[in-house]
């Protein structure tokens, strides 16, 4: 099997920024109006001309993603309603330079540079508005192969492509070989991303792929028995409905429903895509941030966990959601919290049932939680291990905490 370095060093990002971020921000009402609330071309396209976002909407965008823990952002390049954030050079005029006079992905891309952000580029496969799509595909992919070709050429390394829309023609031949060689030729390194939607989360692609996708979806093991190359996983997610921004999008996921599902795709090795959708200035609507910032301050918590260590196969039994991973010497231990009981008076932290168990090859030296730094209690007979676990203590609720335990080398 090919393990090839940069989709490990992709692994330890852990936690991505995704961003939708086009001329449908202006309109409110997510990122398929036009084709779900079946707007007039004409219509629709009169906003390209009113899109021009702040001057320092890149850099908020950048300084937010760096709060919240994000090691890259991959944003919205173009969307399916064809239109472009970058300078199409000339392969047509429905982008930012024509609307606003400004190359927003460069905005972006120097902004990502300034605070160490891997900028990633979205660009999507299927396009509403190219003719060629539905009459002359293969001229069609010609024409998205050139698109592409700009990402890769005019903006210096990236950290990778992700690709969206193959869904929409599952019969066509998108020549594949083409466009992922393209895409080598000038960034070797680059992570190619091609995602499967919600119908086939986790499916293996074409040899050139080097994560599989799980859309909101709980990522799972991926089985690569007798797979040519090691390819990582990821997790995209949105705090609504919608990924585009929808004003009236009041369906929005809770902290601490966001903080369990970060934890649970480091089980799995995946990284964690957290969607915003700026409104039409670029400003992130202020419950998006609030909610950003709760994650952020879990993870600079448990940062540690969250990067580098990876799935053990060590089954943890006694509370079914824990679980372990390992780094070196070092486990962590994330034990979930259970709620808050009926009662607010009972004390939960002085029950003796949150017992964790597990079998490990090694002598523990000590466990201590990563918020405080205190002792957790255990013992170990041989290769068994029983820890008393306490998730909950009276004014603090962490949702999920992280032990670490150090093992003699």
């Amino acid at each position: 099997m090919i393990v090839k370095q940069y989709i490990k060093e992709f692994e330890k990002l852990g936690f991505g920024m995704f961003v939708h971020f086009g001329i449908y921000s202006l309109m409110g009402r997510g990122e398929w109006n036009k084709s779900c609330n079946h707007v007039p071309d004409e219509e629709y396209e009169a906003y390209a001309k009113k899109f021009c976002p702040k001057e320092d909407w890149a850099i908020e965008l950048v300084k937010l993603a760096e709060e919240s823990g994000c090691k890259y952002i991959t944003l919205t390049a173009r969307h399916h309603d064809g239109y472009s954030l970058y300078d199409t050079c000339g392969l047509n005029d429905y982008d930012a330079p024509h609307s606003c006079g400004r190359d927003l992905i460069r905005e972006f891309v120097d902004a990502c540079r300034a605070k160490d952000i891997i900028p990633f580029f979205y660009h999507t496969l299927l396009d509403w508005r190219e003719p060629s799509y539905r009459e002359h595909f293969q001229e069609y992919l010609k024409y998205l192969r050139k698109s592409v070709e700009l990402l890769c050429t005019n903006y210096g390394k990236i950290g990778g492509l992700w690709f969206d829309g193959m869904w929409d023609k599952p019969d066509a031949d998108w020549e594949e070989d083409a466009l992922y060689g393209m895409i080598r030729k000038y960034q070797p390194e680059a992570m190619i991303i091609n995602n499967t939607g919600l119908s086939a989360r986790g499916a293996l692609g074409h040899i050139e792929l080097d994560s599989v996708t799980f859309e909101r979806g709980k990522p799972k093991p991926l089985n690569m028995e007798g797979a040519p190359k090691y390819v990582a996983s990821e997790m995209c997610e949105v705090f609504g409905s919608h990924w585009g921004y929808a004003r009236e999008d009041l369906n929005i996921k809770s902290p601490a429903q966001m903080i369990c599902e970060l934890a649970d795709c480091r089980r799995y090795g995946s990284n964690m895509l957290m969607n915003v959708g700026p409104m039409g200035d670029g400003s992130v609507r202020l419950i998006d941030r609030a909610v950003l910032g709760i994650m952020g301050e879990w993870l600079h918590i448990n940062e540690e966990a969250l990067r580098s260590p990876r799935p053990c196969g060590i089954e943890v039994s006694g509370r079914e959601r824990d679980f372990l991973l390992k780094d070196g010497n070092r486990y962590y231990l994330f034990c979930f919290d259970l709620p808050m009981m009926a009662d607010p008076n009972v004390a939960l932290n002085e029950r003796a049932d949150y017992i964790d168990s597990f079998r490990l090859p090694h002598k523990i030296e000590s466990i201590t939680w990563l918020d405080n730094g205190t002792k957790v209690d255990f013992t170990q007979e041989g290769n068994e291990v029983t820890v008393q676990t306490i998730p909950f203590q009276y004014g603090r609720d962490l949702v999920v905490r992280v032990a670490r335990l150090v093992c003699a080398k």
